[in-house]
């Protein structure tokens, strides 16, 4: 049937009179009962902050998501850099913005952790000013971004100065483990690394601050996408908004995907084959109300050495130990405690620091009160766990506690003294003797002589014979895994990570080329895909351009080694989606000749099957924006990729129509038909686009009509029951996307699972897929 004159891929169609009507199905139920039996409630607003940086579409290209939760609150979005963006966001002239995001994102993820220990009167008074998890929990937002400017010096003593710096505040035992799940067997007494996606998984009721599950990534973003479906527009305000909605921007990166980076970058694992998650620092803290300070804190300190807080033997034991007094100004005497403190800094040193808090509980109605920024890197555990906490409490007020705004400030100002005179210099101390005494003479003659020595000359014996670790000549313990913190090997490692965390990139990628040659050496597997996704991301980093050459002969050479060692010789699977998710994005930022290179690492983690459902739809938009970023050459664009990025873009739909997510499916749509518009010629901009390929016209006709039957059914409508019930109307709106007016809808709930395999049974199936040059 021939669509109106007027109707154009993003105008909703008039109603016309002379036209067919459709039968709209029978009222089941109001949309308001329907949604009041779901879970997630409309009039919930401590469910709906949670859910506030994805319930809102971007804006505009440089506008990316919803803050969280109010701008004077915290700075910035959950997606966006936000307040952030007047920073040097870059070591060169980088441009700042979405455009830019994977980096900035991967600046913030990659960050020391801190650990804290405090002794029970602390948390006692922490507990008493509304705060359950303790100094952690008080502490921890407030770390993910440093206030003010803080100096770096890299290798060669150059100082830079970054306003996006953070630190990441964690207990001591955090990372150790992977989350149990509900009615199954815990993940904790799995091989390392085996954690790939489950069909199913069932919400975690144990909060965990540990991540590396893609399983409760994949539900934890799946939980925002059922918000977002849920609080999708009605069908008078579809049809009287849908042309204030702005349209999506082909470039643009949906904040379900950057959700689902970001849970995937949050709680690292603590492992023996990388040490972002190590601790750089551990806080230990008493109060003012300690009877015996000093010895607490000596009793504190044993138990991070030998003691129920030591790490495994894997993890180097020396980090710097930072002493913090908390005062109790509404109990406590000041004068004895900086009389406390003093004596704290003669038997302790100088990293220490005196935080002063109200011990009583901020309310909302005080004038000075500040509400508790949201953690933005939290586990996706957690997110869950925090989820179904809401959904369970009778209580529909926000349950984040309030600070008084003295409190924030001394936070502030403790924070920011904690990384700017401690743990930034004492990592650059260990960098810069870790890098003369080792690294250099690794770099001279006679450590490159020692290292062929042990495996082609008597230096070192045969390692077939040999025990695990010792005789070998080989610091590498093949029985447990792991290299001994003291070793060389391990030190590198570290120095790479730490230099790779202070952003200098040259000196990470340089020490990480070492450490590849060791380890595969070593065979070492996990510690050698480590080494090659590390090198391959601190070259992908660095602002210094890239030619292909370099492209194919280093980084994908080094993304193919480690998505091979971790999939295949250690099995760990979410070490390799973020390697190949991470390389794709930073690709993709590269500019147009790289996006090929992007698209492809996309497709291999949709044939890897590491990704569930949500996975693979979202990798699936990928592929598409990859490719649409690849704009040609020349005003006929030669060398583009847009009837590529349409067709992914049509598959991401199919993909999140099998899900239930009309929503997604509709946005994909739409995309993919501006694409469409831009490579076929257009008469006129007010006729509908046809595509010259019968097979895929089909198919997007059918998908776009299961669409709206799908949204029908997900606002209350069946497609049963018939005679004087059923309604008349010649057209239904539901959004800015086109419509042809039809006389019948698809119903079932979800619409049928169409797919892309159209056979040559099918109406212009095979032939019209090849016609368009799909293959």
């Amino acid at each position: 049937m021939t669509p109106p004159q007027d109707a154009s891929p993003f105008k909703s169609p008039q109603y016309s009179d002379s036209e067919a009507s459709i039968v709209l199905p029978k009222v089941r139920r109001s949309p308001s009962s329907s949604i009041a039996s779901l879970p997630y409630r409309r009039s919930n607003p401590s469910l709906s902050t949670l859910f506030a940086s994805t319930s809102a579409l971007p804006t505009s290209h440089s506008s990316p998501g919803t803050a969280t939760p109010t701008a004077h609150i915290v700075p910035g979005s959950v997606f966006s850099a936000g307040g952030r963006q007047n920073g040097t966001q870059s070591p060169a002239n980088v441009s700042v913005g979405r455009a830019d995001e994977p980096r900035n994102l991967i600046l913030r993820a990659f960050v020391p952790h801190v650990a804290i220990l405090a002794s029970a009167d602390t948390e006692d008074i922490v507990n008493a000013k509304g705060f359950t998890g303790g100094l952690l929990e008080m502490l921890r937002p407030f770390g993910e971004s440093i206030p003010g400017k803080v100096t770096i010096r890299d290798s060669v003593g150059a100082s830079r100065s970054w306003e996006d710096f953070g630190i990441r505040f964690t207990g001591m035992t955090d990372g150790l483990g992977l989350p149990s799940v509900p009615g199954g067997r815990s993940t904790e007494a799995r091989p390392e690394g085996t954690n790939g996606y489950r069909e199913g998984v069932r919400r975690s009721s144990h909060w965990s601050r540990t991540g590396g599950d893609i399983s409760q990534v994949e539900e934890a973003v799946d939980r925002h996408l059922q918000y977002s479906e849920l609080q999708s527009h009605d069908l008078v305000a579809d049809y009287m908004n849908h042309k204030d909605i702005p349209s999506r921007s082909e470039s643009s990166t949906s904040p379900f995907y950057t959700l689902y980076l970001r849970r995937l970058l949050s709680g690292f694992p603590i492992t023996p084959h990388e040490t972002f998650s190590h601790p750089v620092a551990c806080i230990i803290s008493i109060s003012s109300r300690n009877p015996s300070p000093i010895e607490e804190l000596r009793r504190l300190y044993n138990s991070t050495t030998t003691g129920d807080h030591r790490l495994p033997q894997w993890v180097n034991n020396e980090f710097l130990r930072y002493y913090v007094l908390v005062h109790d100004e509404e109990h406590s005497d000041i004068t004895k405690s900086n009389q406390l403190f003093e004596q704290m800094k003669r038997h302790f040193g100088l990293h220490c620091h005196l935080l002063r808090l109200k011990s009583n509980q901020c309310i909302p109605s005080d004038d000075d009160s500040v509400r508790l920024p949201l953690c933005e890197w939290i586990s996706a555990a957690e997110e869950l766990a925090e989820i179904q906490k809401r959904e369970a409490a009778d209580d529909i007020t926000d349950p984040t506690p309030y600070l008084f705004d003295s409190d924030v400030t001394a936070i502030r100002t403790f924070v920011r003294e904690l990384a700017t005179q401690s743990v930034v210099p004492w990592m650059e101390r260990n960098t810069a003797t870790w890098n003369e005494q080792i690294l250099s003479r690794r770099r001279g003659i006679s450590g490159r002589f020692m290292s062929l020595s042990k495996r082609w000359t008597p230096f070192g014996s045969n390692r077939a014979s040999s025990p695990a670790t010792g005789s070998s000549g080989s610091n590498y313990d093949s029985l447990q895994g792991f290299y001994r913190p003291d070793t060389p090997e391990a030190l590198m490692r570290k120095l790479a990570d730490y230099a790779f965390m202070l952003r200098d990139f040259k000196l990470a990628l340089s020490t990480y080329d070492l450490l590849r040659t060791d380890f595969n050496n070593d065979k070492a597997w996990r510690h050698y895909a480590a080494a090659a996704e590390m090198s391959a991301l601190a070259t992908l980093m660095s602002t210094q351009p890239l030619s292909s050459k370099t492209r194919t002969e280093s980084v994908d050479t080094w993304l193919e080694a480690a998505s091979y060692s971790y999939m295949t010789r250690s099995s760990a699977p979410y070490y390799a989606l973020r390697s190949l998710a991470l390389g794709l994005e930073l690709l993709k930022i590269r500019g147009s000749s790289a996006a090929d290179d992007a698209a492809r690492w996309a497709t291999r983690i949709l044939d890897s099957g590491v990704v569930g459902p949500v996975g693979y739809a979202l990798f699936t938009e990928r592929v598409s924006a990859c490719y649409a970023a690849r704009l040609g050459v020349g005003s006929m664009r030669l060398g583009s990729r847009r009837r590529k990025a349409a067709f992914w873009a049509v598959r991401a739909a199919d993909a999140w129509l099998k899900l239930d997510k009309a929503l997604q499916a509709e946005k994909n749509l739409d995309a993919a038909t501006q694409l469409y518009k831009n490579v076929l010629i257009i008469t006129a901009d007010d006729m509908p686009l046809e595509l010259p390929f019968s097979g895929m016209q089909l198919f997007v006709d059918e998908l776009r009509e299961a669409i709206l039957g799908c949204r029908l059914v997900a606002k209350g409508f069946d497609d049963e029951g018939g005679g004087e019930d059923k309604l008349e109307v010649v057209s239904e709106t539901l959004d800015r996307s086109p419509r042809v007016h039809r006389k019948s809808l698809i119903g079932g709930g979800t619409g049928p699972a169409l797919g892309l395999e159209a056979g040559p049974s099918s109406p212009g199936g095979e032939e019209g897929f090849r016609d368009g040059g799909f293959e």
